[in-house]
């Protein structure tokens, strides 16, 4: 069984400062738009973290919503802090969304759904631009992520049993590789390497994302840049 951690107490192995930033028209509305809708050859880079979690137990479908806002001064992703409290991930940032339940209609319809009941996003705001390649986390869910052109205006009401915290990150920082750290955790039965690209907190700090939240940003990079 894969012992518990704490990833950001871990060395950073790499960085990758051979990719190149997005250039500022690739971070607009409407060429995500396009890119999402008719998506050229590309491949992701990580999409199953299953070796470090026993598929004999099966699989939990969900979808999360990658909510990407217009605002004035460029377009952010928006973010949740899970609760410490939480059986599952707790404090952990993660996208909002959670498992899909048997009157969702579809996994789209889940993540507009759980994104509601978590932070209070009604769905109006929401222009669902088309979804990543499947993700399978290393707890066992097998995420779809439906990626959303949110526009400003929304009120958020976020539950407090469920989220600590709801905070936005430029999209310009999330798609510049510099900042996408690799990290390595090691133990008795195996090893596990993740994505995390700490984001500065107001007042010293970071906001810590990583995992699969950071493993599906690092596809919507490879998504964007091809």
């Amino acid at each position: 069984m894969r012992p518990a951690f704490d990833p950001e107490s871990l060395p950073v192995v790499d960085t990758d400062t051979q990719r190149p930033a997005l250039s500022a028209p690739r971070l607009q509305s409407e060429f995500i738009r396009h890119r999402l809708q008719v998506p050229p050859a590309w491949a992701p880079e990580l999409t199953d973290e299953s070796r470090v979690y026993d598929r004999s137990l099966g699989l939990r479908d969900a979808a999360v919503l990658v909510p990407i806002v217009e605002r004035r001064d460029g377009l952010t992703v928006l973010l949740t802090e899970r609760n410490a409290n939480l059986s599952a991930h707790a404090g952990q940032i993660s996208f909002p969304g959670g498992r899909q339940e048997s009157y969702d209609i579809n996994r789209i319809d889940t993540a507009l759904r759980e994104t509601e009941e978590e932070v209070g996003l009604v769905r109006d705001y929401v222009e669902v631009l088309g979804a990543l390649p499947d993700y399978i986390t290393g707890t066992g869910f097998h995420v779809s992520p439906v990626v959303g052109l949110v526009r400003d205006g929304f009120t958020l009401r976020p539950d407090a049993s469920e989220v600590a915290d709801v905070f936005e990150v430029p999209l310009a920082f999330l798609m510049n590789p510099s900042h996408h750290e690799r990290r390595l955790f090691r133990w008795v039965d195996g090893e596990r390497m993740f994505y995390a690209m700490p984001f500065p907190r107001e007042g010293g700090g970071h906001r810590f994302i990583w995992g699969a939240t950071a493993g599906m940003l690092r596809n919507l990079y490879h998504l964007l840049a091809a």
